[in-house]
């Protein structure tokens, strides 16, 4: 490992997204890994930007040739992955790696890096306030809401598998608990 991994998970709405922004906008030496997938892009997200968006069967080539790190079939048919290339490309600009990843992927990354990674579990008050965040986004359909919901239930059973679990019942705090972190672990 040339640098150091920081690796933020958690189920769906529970503000991961939102706390590493706000870590990235902090000087921190840290360069966002983008995630591979095989899901069609979300309005305003971008190939190479937010994720490299694969078609299916671009997803299963890759996996072939070995060219993930870690990958999971999040949901049927819908993978998420990283690439060795991705690690290449901001060890090379001598920064340290922030993931913005599932849960089984994100202990996947965590296991084959050892402590080179600082795992960190982003928990929700409760998976009714989880709901109400969902609903409130307004990005999925009520089958694809169902899903999360269901997912997000199995994945709280991994948080005491972390490094850490980081409550985000007030966002504010939760950004400076996390940034705390990150700088305890990179010794800033």
């Amino acid at each position: 490992m040339k640098g150091k991994l920081i690796i933020f998970s958690a189920p769906s709405g529970s503000g991961k997204s939102t706390i590493v922004q706000h870590l990235m906008s902090r000087d921190l030496g840290l360069a966002f890994s983008i995630s591979a997938t095989s899901r069609k892009p979300r309005e305003g997200e971008k190939d190479g930007r937010e994720y490299y968006f694969l078609s299916p069967d671009a997803f299963r080539e890759e996996i072939r040739k070995e060219a993930f790190i870690e990958w999971e079939e999040v949901y049927p048919g819908q993978f998420y992955g990283t690439l060795h290339s991705e690690l290449d490309r901001i060890w090379a600009e001598g920064r340290h790696a922030v993931f913005d990843i599932d849960v089984l992927g994100g202990l996947n990354l965590k296991k084959l890096s050892g402590n080179s990674a600082c795992a960190i579990f982003i928990s929700p008050p409760s998976l009714d306030v989880l709901e109400t965040r969902l609903r409130d986004r307004a990005t999925d359909d009520e089958e694809s809401l169902k899903k999360r919901l269901e997912k997000a239930e199995f994945e709280m059973q991994f948080a005491d598998k972390f490094d850490y679990i980081l409550l985000n019942d007030d966002l504010e705090e939760a950004k400076t608990k996390a940034e705390t972190l990150v700088r305890e672990f990179l010794g800033l």
